[in-house]
């Protein structure tokens, strides 16, 4: 690329994580294998609460939603990286690049709105039962989602309308196994300090404040255990949130290792903590909240054993 922003003609260089090729298939097939058992386990969550009339509640609403963000997400980018570990042609377009850029965004935006519902989903169900039924009707939750999505879309559509803005030249290779908006920043010749700073400011609301809601319902979850009597009971209402606290931790773990540093230390070790993020806990999120759900197991049971599982139950 010469000076000036090549927008229209443009392109960049996905080199993945390794450019050996014995460390390339090794790579294709462990990102086909994750690829493979985060769709199938996703669009069985998906299936398995809209088929069950029995999951029909904000609390599974709200996870068919995650899983749906999940399969959008690795669809974004997971594909594309197996073309180019079997392809010389690693080029991806700056459209294709500013594409993906800002479906990432959305996604990973869309996800953490809606762990931060399903927080006060289980805060309202441990405390404030009587009201639950009132608190999260089928109306209000759905405008919840709406709310979710409709933030998500714009925020993706915010960042990525100011990354237009951006001017790129030198090196056109990208080291990782997506347009990931750090890296389009470190490779630009233009100021971006007022985009980092934008990105910063813009990221810690949207990201601290559903944060701080899922902290602050989790306090007066823990609260509320605390203050049940009865052993099963506390573990009955511990074990409707241990799923969440899990997806939770590991989403902020990985997502915080990466964003939450100066621009300029931003390098290629970050590299393990975006996969872990985009790829590790899509896949894990249907494993966690099927484990220990006997309310999943039976859904999954009926959907793939259909009659043959209701005569072993």
């Amino acid at each position: 690329m010469h000076g000036g922003n090549q927008s229209e003609t443009s392109e960049f260089l996905l080199l993945g994580l390794s450019e050996s090729p014995k460390e390339q298939r090794i790579l294709f097939w462990m990102f086909l294998s994750m690829y493979l058992v985060t769709v199938v386990g996703n669009v069985l969550i998906i299936l398995a609460i809209s088929i069950d009339p029995h999951l029909h509640t904000p609390m599974y609403l709200l996870l068919a939603n995650l899983s749906l963000t999940d399969l959008f997400f690795v669809t974004n980018t997971i594909p594309n990286t197996l073309v180019n570990l079997q392809s010389q042609n690693k080029a991806i377009s700056y459209a294709g690049c500013l594409t993906q850029l800002y479906f990432l965004v959305s996604l990973v935006t869309l996800d953490n709105f809606i762990l931060a519902t399903m927080a006060y989903d289980r805060y309202v169900a441990i405390c404030r039962p009587l009201y639950y039924v009132t608190a999260m009707n089928p109306g209000l939750c759905i405008l919840l989602l709406t709310l979710c999505w409709g933030l998500s879309v714009l925020y993706g559509l915010f960042l990525t309308l100011f990354m237009t803005k951006v001017t790129f030249c030198g090196s056109r290779k990208i080291h990782y196994i997506f347009c990931e908006m750090y890296v389009l920043l470190r490779l630009a010749c233009s100021n971006t300090q007022i985009i980092h700073i934008l990105q910063i400011t813009t990221g810690c609301f949207i990201f601290f404040t559903p944060l701080g809601i899922m902290i602050m319902s989790y306090v007066w979850i823990v609260r509320a255990i605390f203050r049940i009597p009865s052993a099963s009971s506390k573990y009955k209402a511990f074990s409707t949130c241990a799923s969440h606290l899990a997806v939770v931790s590991l989403f902020y773990g990985t997502l915080g290792m990466v964003y939450l540093q100066p621009l300029q230390t931003y390098s290629m070790k970050d590299s393990v903590a975006t996969v872990m993020y985009a790829v590790v806990t899509p896949m894990m999120n249907p494993f966690i909240y099927s484990l220990r759900n006997k309310d999943m197991h039976g859904a999954l049971g009926r959907l793939l054993l259909g009659k043959a599982f209701q005569r072993f139950t």
